[in-house]
C-alpha cells in the first residue's frame, strides 16, 4: 500500500489512506506500507492515476478508498465485513459523504498550515500552488486557529454527537467502514497538528478515543503531531 507521508516518512496523514489502514486491520490482513509524497507521481503511475491510497494485492491494483473497501469485502468475504449488506453499505456511504462535505472543509482550514510544515520541502511548492489555487487565497489567509476550528466543528458534528450518545460506534455496537470513513479525517488532523478540535467532554471525542485504541492501538501508536 502506498501511503502519504510527511518529511518524516513515519508520519502518515492521508484521511483516505487511514480509511484503508483501518479496513485492512478490520479484515485482519497484513500490509506493507510504502511512504509516498506528492512529488512521487511516477511511483504510482502503474495505477493509472496520481493519488493515494494505492494497493497491490497479488496482481490486482486498486486506488480510491471506497473501491478498495468494496474489493476487500468481495475478495475476503470470509473475514469480518466492512459493509454488511445494503444497510451497512448505505451507512458507510453516508459517513463517507458526511466526512468529505461537513468535517473535511473545517478540518482543512484548521490544519492547512500544519500540513505545509509537516510535508517534505520538495512537496511544498506544489502544495502551496495547488491549494492556494483551490481556495483562492494564500494558505495563511485561509487558515483558522484552534478556537475557531472548535467553534465551527461543534454545530457541524451535532448529528454524530446525538448518535454517539446512544451507541458506541457509528455502525452500532462495533465499528465498521462507516466509522473508518470519519476516523480517517481525525487521523489527518492528528497526524499533522497539535490543534484540539474537539472538547474532551464531547461524545465524539470519546468515540475518537475508542477508535484510537482499536487493533492494538493502531491509530494511537502512529507517529503524529497531535494528542
Amino acid at each position: 500500500m502506498y501511503d502519504l507521508a510527511g518529511a518524516d516518512p513515519a508520519v502518515r496523514f492521508s484521511p483516505y489512506c487511514w480509511r484503508v489502514r483501518m479496513a485492512l486491520a478490520h479484515k485482519g490482513l497484513p500490509v506493507e506500507t510504502i511512504p509516498w509524497r506528492f512529488s512521487d507521481k511516477s511511483a504510482i503511475s502503474f495505477s493509472g492515476q496520481g493519488a493515494v491510497p494505492v494497493i497491490r494485492d497479488g496482481q490486482t491494483v486498486l486506488h480510491d478508498s471506497w473501491a478498495i473497501a468494496d474489493y476487500l469485502d468481495a475478495q475476503y468475504a470470509d473475514r469480518p465485513a466492512l459493509m454488511d449488506g445494503s444497510q451497512g453499505r448505505a451507512l458507510a456511504n453516508f459517513a463517507r459523504h458526511f466526512s468529505q462535505a461537513v468535517f473535511a472543509p473545517i478540518a482543512f482550514k484548521a490544519v492547512i498550515l500544519d500540513i505545509y510544515n509537516v510535508i517534505d520541502e520538495g512537496d511544498r511548492p506544489y502544495f502551496r500552488q495547488s491549494r492556494e489555487a483551490r481556495v483562492g487565497k494564500t494558505l495563511e489567509a485561509f487558515a483558522i486557529d484552534e478556537d475557531e476550528a472548535r467553534a465551527q466543528m461543534r454545530p457541524a458534528l451535532a448529528p454524530l454527537r446525538a448518535l454517539l450518545q446512544e451507541q458506541p460506534f457509528l455502525n452500532g455496537d462495533a465499528p465498521a467502514f462507516a466509522d473508518y470513513c470519519l476516523f480517517g479525517g481525525f487521523m489527518w488532523v492528528r497526524g499533522v497538528s497539535s490543534k484540539k478540535i474537539l472538547a474532551e467532554a464531547d461524545p465524539v471525542h470519546a468515540w475518537r478515543e475508542r477508535m484510537l485504541d482499536l487493533f492494538d492501538g493502531l491509530g494511537r501508536k502512529a507517529p503524529c503531531s497531535g494528542a
